[in-house]
């Protein structure tokens, strides 16, 4: 079978990894009620209280239009809240949502912790490095 070639296509090798991270970070965060995308995003938010929503999408790397979804489902948790000013969209920590971080930052670090023992710290530092500046390199 011909198959080699999905070990040397980047858009297979990154999907299997992202997957593979995916499933850790979902595991590591299972114990926060939250999906690591939403809390990253609320570590965001009680770290600059009052960050604009087109600030939080570039952060992300994600659309407007998701981090809008993102902000519904946070709101309903009533873990975040928005406020108007103008044409900007602030978004707050809500007093639950910052209750939250302590554990919040516990997940991230045993995701971290994780990982580094798996790959090395300093080869899971280089890999976060070169996906940066390839990520970088490929928008562009």
């Amino acid at each position: 079978m011909d198959d080699d070639f999905l070990h040397t296509c980047l858009f297979f090798t990154t999907n299997r990894l992202s997957r593979a991270i995916t499933k850790m970070a979902e595991e590591e965060f299972a114990s926060t009620g939250l999906t690591p995308m939403y809390g990253y995003l609320i570590r965001l938010v009680i770290s600059a209280p009052g960050i604009s929503q087109k600030e939080l999408a570039e952060k992300l790397y994600i659309t407007a239009s998701t981090l809008t979804r993102f902000i519904d489902k946070l709101e309903g948790k009533q873990l975040v809240e928005r406020k108007v000013h103008g044409k900007t969209v602030l978004i707050y920590p809500t007093s639950k949502g910052q209750e939250l971080e302590e554990e919040i930052r516990r997940a991230s670090k045993k995701l971290h912790g994780r990982y580094s023992a798996i790959l090395g710290e300093e080869s899971a530092a280089k890999l976060s490095d070169e996906i940066e500046l390839t990520s970088e390199k490929l928008e562009k």
